[in-house]
């Protein structure tokens, strides 16, 4: 299972510079990343090479950021693997809160992270199907 820092950051110019700068100060490689972002303030959602360092340097630096774990799943680039991907869960009966892509730079494989509240069962029912869980 991998780890995700979530970082809670107001939507104002410069905001994710100064984010990254933190990281870049610390040695931390971004691994992927979605933002959703409303009008003031936005959640900014990473996959890092250190979790715990990277939170840690972000409170320090004054951002409300905490750590949640999410499954990470290797896939093939060919076109409806995401739709099988998503099936398979589905069959599962569990409920995807959110997705985005990163990308496996050893394999050259596109990986699907994704949130649930039932990340070990996803996991199982995932790793049953004879896909690359992360």
């Amino acid at each position: 299972m991998l780890k995700q820092i979530s970082i809670f950051a107001e939507n104002k110019k410069g905001a994710m510079q100064n984010i990254t700068k933190i990281l870049l100060d610390n040695k931390i490689n971004i691994l992927g990343s979605v933002t959703n972002d409303s009008a003031e303030y936005g959640i900014v959602r990473m996959v890092v090479s250190e979790p715990e360092t990277a939170c840690n340097a972000l409170n320090e630096n004054g951002y409300l950021c905490r750590t949640v774990n999410v499954i990470g799943v290797e896939i093939t680039d060919e076109v409806g693997n995401l739709n099988k991907l998503l099936g398979s869960i589905n069959e599962g009966n569990i409920n995807v809160d959110y997705l985005y892509l990163s990308f496996n730079r050893q394999s050259g494989k596109p990986i699907m992270v994704f949130h649930t509240e039932e990340p070990k069962e996803v996991e199982n029912v995932l790793m049953q199907k004879g896909y690359t869980v992360l």
